[in-house]
């Protein structure tokens, strides 16, 4: 690997919707060098919701006021484990195979990277999976999903020392209460590298305050329906260029004008914030070169 590479570090694998090939194609006309993928960990694909409704949600989400409704509107869950929204229930697949995952790494070992993606609440044993995967070419760390799969991030534990011994990250998709408690598992393993997704959400400034002062613990910047331009320069600018990441979570958010996922959304949107080369170098891969340990 090299200087100056522009790597999405949140990308998940779905090839119904947006094919390998497109995604290369996509990935030179937009000037993205590697992609770490996760595996496919939603068995189903609701309609989009309007550009309206994705602010109406982010406001709440960011203001204190809406503390007490925000665990109600978001954290709908059936009994089944699927996830409830206004359009439909989306299908959370509990045991995400990480398979095609690391078969598209080896197809195209310059393209792509991958994380392993664990469920402590699924049938997979938990240290089982890691095992399985950890020693493929290209893993970067460990992906795993509080919010959807409904667990506290201490679960993890097994598999965060593992993680942490071999020098690579956890990236989590918190959730609300005790789903969102990552601070636990880091009293557990302090020296482990922590990414929190799209910007830390669902606490955003509240989860900016609290990591401020832990240097192991990182922002990725993906995903355009929860993470705008305004939450995207605030968590830079609180945290500093060298804690956050850039990640797209495609092939879901911002749409191009063929109506496919836009890869270079995010990375046009982080060259118009932060105009200084070596700031979008370290944003746009640098940082997670640091990080992955390759």
């Amino acid at each position: 690997m090299w200087r100056n590479m522009i790597i999405d570090c949140h990308y998940h694998l779905r090839r119904e919707i947006l094919p390998i090939d497109q995604l290369l194609a996509q990935m030179e006309a937009e000037g993205v060098d590697q992609i770490a993928l996760i595996a496919e960990d939603m068995g189903s694909h609701l309609p989009p919701i309007s550009p309206k409704f994705e602010a109406i949600g982010r406001f709440i989400l960011t203001h204190r006021i809406f503390n007490g409704l925000s665990p109600k509107m978001y954290s709908r869950f059936t009994p089944d484990g699927d996830y409830t929204t206004p359009r439909g229930v989306l299908k959370i697949i509990q045991d995400p195979d990480n398979e095609p995952v690391f078969s598209a790494i080896i197809n195209y070992p310059k393209k792509f990277l991958g994380w392993i993606y664990v469920n402590p609440n699924g049938q997979n044993d938990l240290m089982q999976e890691f095992n399985k995967w950890v020693d493929s070419p290209g893993v970067v760390g460990v992906k795993a999903h509080p919010f959807n799969h409904r667990f506290p991030p201490i679960d993890l534990l097994p598999v965060a020392e593992q993680i942490s011994a071999l020098g690579k990250p956890m990236l989590l998709h918190l959730g609300f209460g005790s789903h969102g408690d990552y601070r636990a598992l880091l009293k557990a393993v302090p020296e482990l590298k922590l990414i929190l997704a799209h910007a830390g959400f669902p606490k955003y400034a509240k989860f900016w305050k609290d990591i401020k002062s832990l240097p192991n613990v990182f922002v990725d910047l993906s995903q355009t329906s929860i993470v705008d331009e305004k939450i995207t320069r605030d968590v830079v600018k609180y945290l500093g260029v060298d804690r956050c990441l850039f990640g797209t979570d495609g092939p879901f958010g911002s749409k191009g004008q063929n109506g496919q996922f836009d890869l270079g959304c995010i990375k046009r949107r982080i060259i118009k914030l932060f105009p200084d080369k070596s700031d979008q170098e370290k944003l746009m891969g640098e940082n997670f070169l640091k990080l992955i340990n390759l």
